[in-house]
């Protein structure tokens, strides 16, 4: 078996982009970087070996038993709305990552030192220097808006890396959809329980839509367009973390690009 190793990875790293001091959101695909021996901790340790005792990694976790994934209409296993009492309340410190974003989430998220951001559907980890800094103070109403991670992480003059990851992983857009002045943004309401000084509360939650395309026009994989015609334009770097295709973007710029391309097409 062709095994990646950590220093493969540092190098592929490396050569891609990522450097001392660097501030990373990363978004993994595991199969596609291909069998990693020590398995997804070792993408984990080659990251923090690259960016440094300065620099930081974080990841979007979301919340594996979030209310608004369990209701959903095409929930594979909706709850119905009288047993989601006894559903436990949202804990940043043990609630667990959302699955369908792959493992890499609950591997950082668990990682010695990690933080983890209080908004319990918009929630990022993060390990490093800036990890208190980009996790403190989310706020719970519209999370992916001005003073959650997503703006910080622009502020940062920070990174996204897709790791074998597709294109339309890009939680970053998220933040650009919120920051886009676009009509007739689709908004949800929704309750959560969350832990709050040890008993649990139920927090009324306003967000823009993030599980559909914010305006009703845009085609459901508008991310992968947005994030592929980036690149087209000479944004972002292009190579191989171990044996998966990867991106390496900067932040501010890309969500730069998507605010103007959804204005442009949709506002």
């Amino acid at each position: 078996m062709n095994w990646v190793t950590r220093s493969r990875l540092v190098e592929d790293l490396a050569r891609l982009g990522v450097s001392d001091g660097d501030v990373v959101m990363v978004h993994a695909g595991m199969r596609s970087v291909g069998p990693l021996l020590g398995g997804p901790d070792v993408l984990v340790l080659a990251l923090l070996d690259v960016v440094g005792e300065n620099g930081t990694i974080m990841a979007y976790t979301d919340w594996e038993s979030g209310v608004q994934h369990l209701t959903r209409d095409d929930a594979s296993e909706s709850v119905p709305q009288e047993l989601l009492n006894e559903l436990p309340p949202f804990d940043p410190a043990s609630s667990r990552a959302r699955r369908a974003y792959g493992v890499l989430p609950e591997f950082l998220r668990t990682w010695p030192g990690a933080v983890r951001s209080a908004n319990p559907d918009a929630s990022v980890c993060a390990v490093g220097a800036k990890a208190e800094w980009l996790c403190a103070d989310h706020p719970m109403q519209y999370g992916y808006g001005p003073g959650s991670p997503f703006a910080k992480l622009v502020s940062a003059e920070g990174r996204v890396l897709l790791a074998g990851a597709p294109l339309d992983s890009v939680t970053l857009l998220h933040h650009s959809e919120h920051m886009a002045k676009l009509p007739n943004k689709r908004i949800i309401h929704y309750c959560e329980p969350v832990l709050v000084d040890g008993r649990k509360v139920w927090i009324d939650i306003e967000e823009f839509d993030t599980s559909n395309p914010v305006v009703p026009t845009a085609r459901e994989d508008y991310f992968a367009t947005i994030v592929k015609e980036s690149l087209d334009s000479g944004a972002g770097r292009t190579g191989k973390i171990g044996n998966g295709d990867s991106y390496l973007f900067d932040a501010a710029e890309l969500h730069q690009f998507a605010v103007a391309w959804m204005e442009g097409k949709f506002g």
